[in-house]
């Protein structure tokens, strides 16, 4: 039986959105009394640690071909997104801080249509409507305690979305790789460029319990959660996968709430409600007509339950899976993403 694909890949992308939006308020506290770069290198650093482990079954690392990509993202993802986070959040605070994250969704959904021509549909756009409507209900409530918001601070942040959507972007090739591999290059190389520029110039370290925060938060909201994202865009492709993901802010908002900023509550559940309704679009769509895969050579994890790869091993091989492999023509009709095999153009 063909797997639910779309389905899926947007429940992993909510719990990597999930991930990284609890963290955003911790970033805030942790990193209040630090450098943005020195910030940003410690968040790095936990991903990296985190990052290291045994490489799963079937799954194959990046190569050298791939270290000019891993440089690109790892400098707007790793280095200067997380800096101009740090720096934002200083500025204008932590719900501030999550709402704009909302604009990181769109850049990156428009990104992905304008690049890879990736389809986004009406269903897709209702559900990017109504996370923007989220963020907006929300923002009301900055007339609250949150209402003195630097605009140096605000423009940070929307530099941060700008630099992460462009590392979305770019990462769609490398979402067909390990992503323990990928998150630990990626962080590894954003994490020496971004503490190099702080000790260029003179950022100021936290202390130990401050580190060993930003170290944590490194390790769950971007580590854990970069990898979870990685495995919903082999799936979903990048414009499913960064429109889905803009549950992250209102994770942060949430997070604000139970700490305290109590002001406004029924525009929380407003934007409850618009977030729950986006979500379920994602999770229950079905994209699906009649398509043909030409005759391709590839190598990529693969099971044989997908309904693209019935080729034979001898001896019998259960599971995930890498090799080099054929796929003969064929058209056929089926629910599907923008995932490795359905990267076709649509009128």
């Amino acid at each position: 039986m063909r797997k639910n694909t779309i389905a899926q890949g947007s429940w992993i992308v909510i719990a990597a959105a999930v991930l990284f939006g609890l963290t955003t308020p911790l970033v805030e506290r942790f990193g209040a009394h630090a450098g943005p770069f020195a910030t940003a290198t410690l968040l790095y650093v936990g991903a990296a640690i985190g990052a290291v482990g045994r490489r799963k079954a079937g799954e194959r690392a990046p190569g050298a071909a791939e270290a000019p990509r891993l440089l690109l993202v790892a400098t707007f993802g790793a280095a200067l997104a997380p800096a101009a986070l740090a720096w934002g959040l200083q500025r204008s605070g932590a719900l501030t801080g999550s709402l704009l994250l909302n604009l990181e969704a769109l850049f990156t959904v428009a990104l992905a249509a304008a690049i890879y021509r990736e389809p986004i549909g009406r269903r897709i756009m209702l559900a990017c409507a109504l996370m923007v409507a989220g963020g907006g209900v929300l923002a009301l409530r900055l007339g609250g305690g949150d209402g003195a918001s630097s605009l140096l601070g605000i423009a940070a942040l929307m530099v941060a979305t700008l630099g992460w959507a462009l590392d979305n972007t770019l990462t769609r090739p490398l979402s067909d790789f390990d992503p323990r591999a990928t998150v630990f290059w990626k962080a590894l190389v954003g994490s020496t460029l971004s503490g190099a520029v702080g000790l260029a110039f003179g950022d100021h370290w936290p202390n130990a319990t401050e580190t060993l925060g930003l170290l944590a938060c490194g390790a769950s909201g971007y580590g854990l959660s970069l990898r979870l994202y990685l495995r919903a865009q082999r799936l979903l492709g990048a414009a499913r996968t960064g429109s889905l993901f803009a549950l992250a802010p209102f994770c942060g908002a949430a997070v604000a709430f139970v700490w305290g900023d109590h002001h406004g509550a029924a525009l929380v559940a407003l934007a409850a409600a618009f977030f729950g309704l986006a979500a379920y679009l994602h999770v229950t769509e079905k994209h699906a007509h009649s398509h043909r895969h030409a005759p391709l050579d590839h190598e990529h994890p693969h099971t044989h339950d997908d309904g693209h790869h019935h080729h034979t091993h001898r001896p019998p091989v259960v599971g995930a899976h890498t090799h080099p492999h054929h796929h003969d023509a064929v058209e056929h009709e089926h629910p599907h993403a923008a995932d490795l095999h359905h990267r076709h153009e649509h009128e």
